[in-house]
């Protein structure tokens, strides 16, 4: 996933990377009459991993509940310009991009405001020197506003009341207007990857004392969105409702208002908007909190006596509860908001693994709906081959009208090695072969498809070259065009074979041998551990770089190293390929200065050309990274390394809103700011941000369960030095359970096992 620093309107013209220049609608239009054009046409949309060019939203209070996810700007405005991210969208579709309050011509001061529940945000509101229509002053701070707003996904709607109280001695009178945009924009426009929409919008109308706007797209849907009201405004404006407010002293007046979101084929009979604007948001806030709360019953109870861990812990898994998504009936965790409300294969695959000890099931659902979508032909437009697992899932109007490939688009080379290996970690936890042999077509293919990728020179490398001249240059998880470079500056040239992707096939191999061999199939399990033994020994021989101390960042063309400083081998170490040597030595040159800044490891180190604190991948600090960075170490038996990471990433943590991890941190050492400095446009929340603390507490407490022996071994426990006392309650492995209570001693941690069901075993060692 990609963004960069700079801050542009959507309608920026692209870069030469960004697939062509936009055309206008009428030239657009005339492409679509010819397939060559079309080709052409398509080939405009810059993916994944390039920058969304928009301004900052780092203080953005995000809501989201299941589809449909709010984005508002910390002074509880969605600015009525071009430009920003922010707005109510659905389906890949920004319906609403502008909703503004504004207290006899001027903007109400923002006090308080808190997404903490992740589906309602709360706004508290006053104003500034305000004068009624009479000319009297409404001295600042004399009003109250609260703004409550609420995601039903059911209805799909955002349901909002206004609370205006007067705390004054004096009755007020001032006019409350809300004003409207609508553009309907595809998240590619919002990001200012594709110049404009394909379909047209209608003049926006009031009937009934509703707000009605409209759009018809290229994909032959229709989208709508009516603004409701009660009371009705007192005045109506082209895009703007205006009340007129008489409040007593201590009085309060309400105003509820409902946007209701529609997407409906061109031709269906059009659906009636709901009659019930002022529905109270009890009921529903109240439904919404059981089911918030009924799913977070279902994982592992996890407590301490830090209030820093118990806050971070907290936030990350009610983000992952929030960042829950569905296709039929099938759930998986989208990657992150706002860019990214989709499934991913990479991303909803690592966010699933990180999940493992704490709730399991999601990972089956995501395997099986990556599978369901798993590549059956070629095609060089959307990078599909037979065997190949999703990138990435796309249901707006670029995707469904075939202007953008990410109705199904398969750039990436890790998402299938990653399937492979989070099915087998999850058979280890769940010590239940049904998943396998009901995924054992699918894991075959997966295996085929990375025996015949990019592997031209017989190392055994699973390498990737984009098969279109304009499509995702880089396809590991530093997928910016400009992530992956040579030591010189210059970009590395493909086919390339990046450090960490052959990590994960060593390791997807491995955990698929056991898998075979749990299912009577010696063979087949022989052949694969042949197989990764062969890649770890080419693997040793040719990334490791002698004078960096270090593994390279990848091989390029003709087999030459990338031999530049990077977080991604510490991918690797987690999955276990390096030579015992190596790794440590790897672990060692991670840790200095260039690298760890204090909150974590950068992705490049200071000391590289083309480092860049800002920079996507060129130097800023991942706190996903840094968890799998944090395993590798443990691996490899570097623990000190470990907890240095995880107290890192937590006390980089006690400084976001509500202890939210966010997707990347600026690069700058600790010492420059004392506080980590946000990367601009960052998700947040994010899903692989989110499961950092649930994984860094699987790694450092030593979690490692074998659910088909009904054991859980807990291998070297260590506890970073900001906290005493961890306790996990219902911890699943096989079909048992253990409850868990680990203590932090001067050399490691003691653990108490505090109960277990259905014959678990637990063993302490190390």
């Amino acid at each position: 996933m990609a963004r960069s620093k700079q801050g542009a309107s959507r309608h920026r013209q692209p870069s030469a990377k960004t697939m062509g220049a936009g055309s206008s609608a009428k030239a657009q239009k005339k492409a679509r009459q010819t397939p060559h054009a079309q080709q052409e046409r398509k080939h405009r949309v810059l993916t994944k991993g390039h920058p969304a060019m928009v301004d900052s939203i780092a203080g953005a209070v995000t809501v989201k509940n299941l589809d449909l996810y709010y984005v508002i700007a910390a002074d509880a405005q969605i600015p009525v310009h071009d430009g920003h991210g922010f707005g109510l969208y659905f389906h890949d579709c920004r319906f609403i991009g502008g909703y503004q309050m504004i207290l006899a011509g001027l903007a109400p001061v923002v006090l308080a405001s808190t997404a903490q529940k992740g589906y309602t945000a709360l706004f508290e509101l006053t104003n500034p020197d305000l004068h009624s229509k009479q000319g009297r002053l409404i001295p600042k701070d004399e009003l109250g506003i609260r703004w409550e707003r609420i995601l039903d996904a059911g209805q799909t709607c955002a349901r909002e009341v206004l609370t205006i109280q007067n705390l004054g001695h004096e009755a007020h009178d001032f006019p409350l207007t809300l004003q409207f945009g609508a553009g309907f924009e595809d998240i590619f426009n919002v990001r200012g990857l594709v110049e404009q929409n394909l379909g047209k919008a209608e003049r926006p109308v009031w009937r009934d004392g509703r707000l009605h706007f409209a759009y018809r797209g290229a994909d032959r849907l229709r989208r709508t969105a009516t603004i409701a009201f009660s009371p009705r405004p007192d005045v109506t404006h082209k895009t703007a409702a205006e009340f007129q407010i008489d409040v007593a002293p201590s009085g309060t007046r309400n105003i509820a208002v409902t946007i209701e979101l529609k997407e409906q084929p061109e031709d269906a009979e059009a659906e009636q908007p709901s009659q019930n604007p002022a529905a109270t948001l009890g009921d529903l806030a109240g439904r919404l909190q059981t089911d918030s709360e009924g799913w977070l019953e279902q994982h592992t109870k996890f407590d301490s006596d830090s209030l820093l861990l118990n806050g971070i812990m907290e936030r990350s898994l009610r983000d992952v509860a929030m960042l829950r998504s569905a296709l039929g009936s099938r759930e998986y965790f989208a990657a992150g908001v706002p860019w990214y409300v989709a499934l991913f294969g990479r991303d909803s695959l690592i966010v699933a693994l990180e999940m493992l000890a704490f709730h399991p099931e999601i990972a089956a659902q995501t395997l099986r709906l990556l599978a369901s979508y798993q590549g059956n032909r070629t095609d060089r437009w959307r990078e599909e081959q037979p065997g190949k697992i999703l990138h990435e899932l796309r249901v707006g109007e670029l995707a469904r009208a075939g202007d953008v490939p990410h109705a199904r688009f398969y750039g990436t080379v890790d998402a299938t090695p990653l399937f492979l290996l989070l099915l087998g970690r999850h058979a280890a936890w769940a010590g239940d072969l049904g998943l396998f042999r009901e995924l054992q077509a699918p894991v075959e293919k997966a295996l085929d498809w990375i025996a015949r990728a990019g592997d031209d020179r017989g190392e055994g490398y699973l390498k990737y070259r984009s098969r279109s001249t304009e499509g995702l240059v880089n396809q590991g998880w530093k997928d910016s065009g400009d992530a992956i470079v040579r030591a010189d500056g210059d970009l590395a040239k493909p086919p390339i074979a990046l450090v960490e992707v052959q990590g994960y096939v060593f390791a997807a191999k491995r955990a698929i041998a056991d898998l075979y061999d749990r299912n009577g199939e010696a063979d087949r399990a022989s052949q694969l551990r042949q197989e990764a033994d062969r890649l770890r020994i080419h693997f040793n021989r040719d990334f490791w770089c002698e004078d960096q101390g270090i593994f390279a960042l990848a091989l390029e063309a003709r087999s030459r190293r990338v031999a530049v400083v990077s977080s991604n081998p510490g991918h690797a170490l987690w999955c276990g390929i390096a030579d015992r040597d190596k790794g440590r030595r790897s672990v060692a040159r991670l840790m200095r200065e260039d690298m760890f800044n204090g909150w974590g490891v950068r992705t490049l180190a200071t000391s590289e050309r083309r480092y860049n604190p800002v920079g996507y991948h060129l130097g800023t600090v991942w706190p996903h990274d840094n968890a799998l960075v944090a395993a590798g170490c443990r691996e490899y038996g570097e623990d000190e390394a470990a907890l240095r990471i995880f107290t890192g990433i937590a006390e980089a943590a006690m400084h976001f809103r509500h202890h939210r991890l966010p997707e990347a941190m600026a690069g700058f050492p600790r010492a420059d700011f004392q506080v980590p400095v946000h990367y601009p446009v960052a998700c947040h929340p994010q899903a692989w941000a989110a499961g950092t603390a649930p994984f860094l507490l699987t790694v450092c407490l030593g979690l490692e369960p074998d659910g088909f022996a009904n054991k859980l071994r807990i291998v070297r426990p260590r506890m970073p030095g900001f906290v005493n006392r961890i306790a996990l309650r219902g911890l699943r492995v096989g079909k048992g359970s253990a409850d868990l209570e680990f203590r932090r001693t001067d050399d490691g941690a003691e653990v108490d096992v505090l109960q277990t069901s259905g014959q678990l075993i637990v063993e302490v060692g190390g």
